[in-house]
Protein backbone atom coordinates (compact mmCIF):
# COMPACT_ATOMS: atom_id res chain seq x y z
CA UNK A 1 0.00 0.00 0.00
CA UNK A 2 1.11 3.43 -0.63
CA UNK A 3 -0.35 7.01 -0.91
CA UNK A 4 -1.23 7.99 -4.28
CA UNK A 5 -0.11 11.55 -6.33
CA UNK A 6 -0.66 14.00 -2.95
CA UNK A 7 -3.77 16.11 -3.61
CA UNK A 8 -3.72 18.41 -0.65
CA UNK A 9 -2.20 21.15 -0.76
CA UNK A 10 0.20 22.51 2.38
CA UNK A 11 -2.41 24.69 3.52
CA UNK A 12 -5.11 23.06 2.51
CA UNK A 13 -3.82 20.13 5.03
CA UNK A 14 -3.08 22.97 7.79
CA UNK A 15 -6.33 24.64 7.61
CA UNK A 16 -8.70 21.98 6.50
CA UNK A 17 -8.40 18.80 7.55
CA UNK A 18 -6.93 19.49 10.97
CA UNK A 19 -9.23 22.28 11.58
CA UNK A 20 -11.90 19.97 11.73
CA UNK A 21 -10.71 17.77 14.63
CA UNK A 22 -9.76 20.80 16.72
CA UNK A 23 -12.78 22.52 16.22
CA UNK A 24 -14.81 18.96 17.65
CA UNK A 25 -12.39 18.84 20.56
CA UNK A 26 -13.19 22.60 21.38
CA UNK A 27 -17.00 22.94 22.10
CA UNK A 28 -16.87 26.85 21.82
CA UNK A 29 -14.97 26.37 18.23
CA UNK A 30 -17.03 23.67 16.90
CA UNK A 31 -20.29 25.85 17.74
CA UNK A 32 -18.63 29.02 16.27
CA UNK A 33 -17.12 26.69 12.86
CA UNK A 34 -20.35 24.69 12.83
CA UNK A 35 -21.99 26.63 9.71
CA UNK A 36 -18.57 27.05 7.88
CA UNK A 37 -17.57 23.52 8.27
CA UNK A 38 -21.50 22.35 7.03
CA UNK A 39 -19.95 23.13 2.94
CA UNK A 40 -16.40 22.37 3.78
CA UNK A 41 -13.62 23.23 0.60
CA UNK A 42 -13.67 19.90 -0.94
CA UNK A 43 -10.63 17.56 0.63
CA UNK A 44 -9.56 13.90 -1.20
CA UNK A 45 -7.59 11.09 0.40
CA UNK A 46 -6.13 8.77 -1.99
CA UNK A 47 -4.09 5.20 -1.59
CA UNK A 48 -3.59 2.67 -3.55
CA UNK A 49 -4.65 -1.25 -2.46
CA UNK A 50 -3.28 -3.10 -5.52
CA UNK A 51 -4.01 -2.17 -8.46
CA UNK A 52 -7.04 -0.41 -7.35
CA UNK A 53 -6.34 3.82 -6.48
CA UNK A 54 -9.06 4.84 -3.50
CA UNK A 55 -9.84 8.02 -2.49
CA UNK A 56 -11.66 8.67 1.03
CA UNK A 57 -14.34 11.96 0.08
CA UNK A 58 -14.95 14.41 2.52
CA UNK A 59 -18.28 15.61 0.69
CA UNK A 60 -19.78 17.26 4.15
CA UNK A 61 -19.04 18.04 7.51
CA UNK A 62 -20.92 19.68 10.81
CA UNK A 63 -21.20 20.21 14.14
CA UNK A 64 -23.92 18.60 16.12
CA UNK A 65 -25.25 19.23 20.36
CA UNK A 66 -26.37 16.83 22.68
CA UNK A 67 -24.08 13.88 21.79
CA UNK A 68 -25.31 11.77 24.39
CA UNK A 69 -28.89 12.17 22.88
CA UNK A 70 -27.62 10.34 19.42
CA UNK A 71 -24.60 7.94 21.26
CA UNK A 72 -23.90 5.95 24.27
CA UNK A 73 -28.18 5.95 25.38
CA UNK A 74 -28.02 3.04 27.46
CA UNK A 75 -25.24 4.83 29.55
CA UNK A 76 -25.14 6.86 32.47
CA UNK A 77 -24.88 10.96 31.83
CA UNK A 78 -22.06 10.02 34.47
CA UNK A 79 -20.32 7.27 32.44
CA UNK A 80 -20.73 8.96 29.20
CA UNK A 81 -18.75 12.26 30.75
CA UNK A 82 -16.02 9.94 32.07
CA UNK A 83 -15.07 8.10 28.86
CA UNK A 84 -15.41 11.63 27.13
CA UNK A 85 -12.82 12.96 29.25
CA UNK A 86 -10.89 9.93 28.92
CA UNK A 87 -10.77 10.25 25.20
CA UNK A 88 -10.50 14.27 25.50
CA UNK A 89 -14.03 14.83 23.78
CA UNK A 90 -16.73 17.43 25.15
CA UNK A 91 -19.63 16.25 25.81
CA UNK A 92 -22.15 19.07 24.26
CA UNK A 93 -21.17 18.64 20.79
CA UNK A 94 -19.69 16.43 18.09
CA UNK A 95 -18.09 16.97 14.76
CA UNK A 96 -20.39 15.00 11.68
CA UNK A 97 -18.32 13.68 9.26
CA UNK A 98 -19.74 12.39 5.82
CA UNK A 99 -17.14 10.98 4.04
CA UNK A 100 -17.64 8.56 0.42
CA UNK A 101 -15.36 6.67 -1.32
CA UNK A 102 -14.34 6.31 -5.22
CA UNK A 103 -12.60 3.29 -6.59
CA UNK A 104 -10.81 3.68 -9.67
CA UNK A 105 -10.35 -0.59 -11.30
CA UNK A 106 -8.47 0.63 -13.69
CA UNK A 107 -11.65 -0.78 -15.85
CA UNK A 108 -13.99 0.96 -14.00
CA UNK A 109 -14.65 3.93 -11.50
CA UNK A 110 -16.99 2.77 -8.50
CA UNK A 111 -18.39 5.36 -6.01
CA UNK A 112 -19.44 4.21 -2.94
CA UNK A 113 -22.40 6.45 -1.52
CA UNK A 114 -23.68 9.68 -2.34
CA UNK A 115 -23.25 12.26 0.42
CA UNK A 116 -25.65 15.10 1.42
CA UNK A 117 -26.71 16.15 -2.06
CA UNK A 118 -25.13 16.83 -5.51
CA UNK A 119 -23.19 19.82 -4.97
CA UNK A 120 -21.04 18.19 -2.16
CA UNK A 121 -20.18 14.65 -3.96
CA UNK A 122 -19.13 16.46 -7.34
CA UNK A 123 -17.21 18.82 -5.76
CA UNK A 124 -15.35 16.29 -3.68
CA UNK A 125 -15.15 14.34 -6.81
CA UNK A 126 -13.90 16.98 -8.59
CA UNK A 127 -11.12 17.56 -6.48
CA UNK A 128 -9.76 13.86 -6.83
CA UNK A 129 -10.01 14.67 -10.62
CA UNK A 130 -12.85 13.06 -11.61
CA UNK A 131 -16.14 14.12 -13.63
CA UNK A 132 -19.18 12.57 -12.33
CA UNK A 133 -19.97 10.74 -15.93
CA UNK A 134 -16.56 9.37 -15.42
CA UNK A 135 -18.21 7.01 -12.25
CA UNK A 136 -19.22 3.77 -14.03
CA UNK A 137 -20.89 2.33 -10.77
CA UNK A 138 -22.64 3.78 -7.50
CA UNK A 139 -22.61 1.00 -5.22
CA UNK A 140 -25.22 2.16 -2.11
CA UNK A 141 -24.55 0.67 0.94
CA UNK A 142 -27.95 1.99 2.89
CA UNK A 143 -30.71 4.24 2.32
CA UNK A 144 -30.26 6.94 5.28
CA UNK A 145 -30.68 10.51 3.57
CA UNK A 146 -26.67 10.75 4.17
CA UNK A 147 -25.58 8.03 1.53
CA UNK A 148 -28.56 8.38 -0.98
CA UNK A 149 -28.67 12.53 -1.09
CA UNK A 150 -26.33 13.17 -4.24
CA UNK A 151 -28.13 10.45 -6.37
CA UNK A 152 -30.57 13.22 -8.18
CA UNK A 153 -29.88 16.80 -8.61
CA UNK A 154 -33.12 18.34 -9.80
CA UNK A 155 -35.14 15.05 -10.90
CA UNK A 156 -31.88 14.50 -13.15
CA UNK A 157 -29.59 11.25 -12.21
CA UNK A 158 -26.45 12.70 -10.94
CA UNK A 159 -24.71 9.85 -12.61
CA UNK A 160 -26.08 9.47 -16.32
CA UNK A 161 -23.34 6.91 -17.25
CA UNK A 162 -23.47 4.57 -13.75
CA UNK A 163 -25.55 1.27 -13.23
CA UNK A 164 -26.20 0.92 -9.35
CA UNK A 165 -25.94 -1.78 -6.57
CA UNK A 166 -27.45 -2.28 -3.50
CA UNK A 167 -28.33 -4.98 -1.13
CA UNK A 168 -31.72 -6.41 -1.62
CA UNK A 169 -32.84 -6.66 2.12
CA UNK A 170 -32.23 -3.01 1.76
CA UNK A 171 -34.09 -2.50 -1.19
CA UNK A 172 -37.30 -3.83 -0.10
CA UNK A 173 -37.38 -2.60 3.84
CA UNK A 174 -37.36 0.79 2.08
CA UNK A 175 -39.35 0.08 -0.48
CA UNK A 176 -42.53 -0.80 2.24
CA UNK A 177 -42.33 2.61 3.37
CA UNK A 178 -43.19 6.44 2.66
CA UNK A 179 -39.53 7.71 3.23
CA UNK A 180 -39.16 10.55 0.61
CA UNK A 181 -35.13 10.46 0.18
CA UNK A 182 -36.04 6.65 -0.81
CA UNK A 183 -38.79 7.47 -2.82
CA UNK A 184 -37.02 11.05 -4.79
CA UNK A 185 -33.96 9.87 -4.95
CA UNK A 186 -33.57 5.78 -5.69
CA UNK A 187 -37.31 4.65 -7.03
CA UNK A 188 -36.17 6.50 -10.00
CA UNK A 189 -32.61 4.52 -10.55
CA UNK A 190 -34.13 1.14 -9.81
CA UNK A 191 -34.98 -0.10 -13.42
CA UNK A 192 -30.27 0.52 -13.89
CA UNK A 193 -30.29 -1.00 -10.50
CA UNK A 194 -28.73 -4.75 -9.41
CA UNK A 195 -29.62 -6.06 -6.04
CA UNK A 196 -26.92 -8.69 -4.37
CA UNK A 197 -27.01 -10.27 -0.87
CA UNK A 198 -24.09 -11.28 1.01
CA UNK A 199 -20.58 -12.50 -0.12
CA UNK A 200 -21.49 -11.77 -3.75
CA UNK A 201 -19.13 -9.45 -6.20
CA UNK A 202 -19.82 -6.32 -7.41
CA UNK A 203 -16.76 -6.27 -9.81
CA UNK A 204 -13.47 -8.60 -9.44
CA UNK A 205 -12.05 -7.62 -6.09
CA UNK A 206 -15.09 -6.06 -4.75
CA UNK A 207 -17.22 -7.95 -2.21
CA UNK A 208 -20.35 -7.28 -0.60
CA UNK A 209 -20.13 -8.53 3.11
CA UNK A 210 -23.74 -8.39 4.73
CA UNK A 211 -23.66 -5.85 8.39
CA UNK A 212 -27.15 -5.92 9.32
CA UNK A 213 -28.51 -3.25 12.49
CA UNK A 214 -27.97 -0.04 11.49
CA UNK A 215 -30.54 -0.39 8.60
CA UNK A 216 -32.28 -3.68 7.83
CA UNK A 217 -29.87 -4.51 4.96
CA UNK A 218 -26.97 -2.33 5.53
CA UNK A 219 -23.74 -3.57 3.58
CA UNK A 220 -20.17 -2.96 3.86
CA UNK A 221 -18.00 -3.96 0.91
CA UNK A 222 -14.31 -5.47 1.38
CA UNK A 223 -11.46 -4.73 -1.87
CA UNK A 224 -8.96 -6.57 -2.26
CA UNK A 225 -6.25 -5.99 -4.68
CA UNK A 226 -2.70 -8.06 -4.96
CA UNK A 227 -1.73 -8.12 -1.49
CA UNK A 228 -3.45 -5.40 -0.09
CA UNK A 229 -7.03 -5.36 1.34
CA UNK A 230 -9.53 -2.74 2.92
CA UNK A 231 -12.47 -2.47 4.08
CA UNK A 232 -15.52 -0.14 3.52
CA UNK A 233 -17.58 -0.72 6.88
CA UNK A 234 -19.70 2.75 6.23
CA UNK A 235 -21.78 3.23 8.95
CA UNK A 236 -21.28 0.05 10.96
CA UNK A 237 -19.67 2.21 13.46
CA UNK A 238 -20.73 6.02 13.35
CA UNK A 239 -18.21 7.47 16.03
CA UNK A 240 -14.19 6.22 16.87
CA UNK A 241 -15.11 6.32 20.68
CA UNK A 242 -18.40 6.80 21.68
CA UNK A 243 -19.78 3.35 18.70
CA UNK A 244 -16.37 2.07 17.64
CA UNK A 245 -14.71 1.55 21.73
CA UNK A 246 -17.72 0.58 23.51
CA UNK A 247 -19.76 -1.22 20.55
CA UNK A 248 -22.55 -1.80 22.92
CA UNK A 249 -23.45 1.44 23.40
CA UNK A 250 -26.42 2.11 21.72
CA UNK A 251 -26.71 4.39 18.49
CA UNK A 252 -29.96 6.49 17.88
CA UNK A 253 -29.55 5.91 14.18
CA UNK A 254 -29.47 2.28 14.37
CA UNK A 255 -32.69 0.64 13.35
CA UNK A 256 -32.48 -2.69 15.89
CA UNK A 257 -29.50 -1.77 18.52
CA UNK A 258 -29.31 -5.26 19.37
CA UNK A 259 -28.04 -6.48 16.33
CA UNK A 260 -26.55 -3.60 15.49
CA UNK A 261 -24.09 -4.35 18.41
CA UNK A 262 -23.70 -7.50 17.51
CA UNK A 263 -22.57 -6.85 13.78
CA UNK A 264 -19.88 -3.99 15.38
CA UNK A 265 -18.22 -6.64 17.12
CA UNK A 266 -18.03 -9.01 14.40
CA UNK A 267 -17.21 -6.60 11.71
CA UNK A 268 -14.57 -4.90 13.72
CA UNK A 269 -13.10 -8.36 15.54
CA UNK A 270 -12.72 -9.49 12.02
CA UNK A 271 -10.54 -6.28 10.77
CA UNK A 272 -8.62 -5.95 14.21
CA UNK A 273 -7.76 -10.04 13.36
CA UNK A 274 -7.31 -9.53 10.26
CA UNK A 275 -5.25 -6.24 10.96
CA UNK A 276 -6.31 -4.89 7.32
CA UNK A 277 -6.91 -1.11 6.97
CA UNK A 278 -10.77 0.17 7.12
CA UNK A 279 -12.72 3.48 6.13
CA UNK A 280 -15.42 4.48 8.06
CA UNK A 281 -18.07 6.72 6.49
CA UNK A 282 -18.34 9.03 9.82
CA UNK A 283 -14.90 8.53 10.88
CA UNK A 284 -12.95 11.59 11.06
CA UNK A 285 -11.15 12.82 7.56
CA UNK A 286 -9.95 11.09 6.50
CA UNK A 287 -12.39 8.42 7.51
CA UNK A 288 -9.05 5.66 7.41
CA UNK A 289 -7.93 3.57 10.07
CA UNK A 290 -7.03 0.48 11.85
CA UNK A 291 -8.46 -1.38 14.97
CA UNK A 292 -7.26 -3.08 17.60
CA UNK A 293 -8.94 -4.93 20.49
CA UNK A 294 -9.47 -2.56 24.09
CA UNK A 295 -10.23 -4.99 27.05
CA UNK A 296 -12.97 -7.55 26.83
CA UNK A 297 -15.36 -6.70 24.12
CA UNK A 298 -13.73 -3.22 23.40
CA UNK A 299 -11.68 -1.90 20.59
CA UNK A 300 -9.42 0.92 19.83
CA UNK A 301 -9.75 2.75 16.71
CA UNK A 302 -5.65 4.06 15.09
CA UNK A 303 -5.84 6.77 12.71
CA UNK A 304 -3.87 6.12 9.20
CA UNK A 305 -0.75 8.32 9.50
CA UNK A 306 2.20 7.10 7.00
CA UNK A 307 1.29 3.80 7.08
CA UNK A 308 -0.23 3.75 3.81
CA UNK A 309 2.38 5.70 1.83
CA UNK A 310 5.10 2.40 2.28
Amino acid sequence: MRLATPYLTRRTALFSAAALPVAAALPGLARAASHAAATPAPLHNAVTIGDFQVSTLLAGTRAVPDPQTIFAMNVSPEEFAEVSRENFLPTDAAQFFFTPTVVNTGSDVVLFDTGLNADGITAALAAAGHAPEDITVVVITHMHGDHIGGLMRDGTPTFANARYVTGQTEYDHWSGTDNEGFKNNVMPLADRMTFIGDDEAVLPGITSVAAFGHTPGHMTYHLESGDDRLLLIADTTNHYVWSLAYPEWEVRFDADKAVAAETRKKILGMVAADRIPMVGYHMPFPGMGFVETRGEGGFRYVPVSYQMML
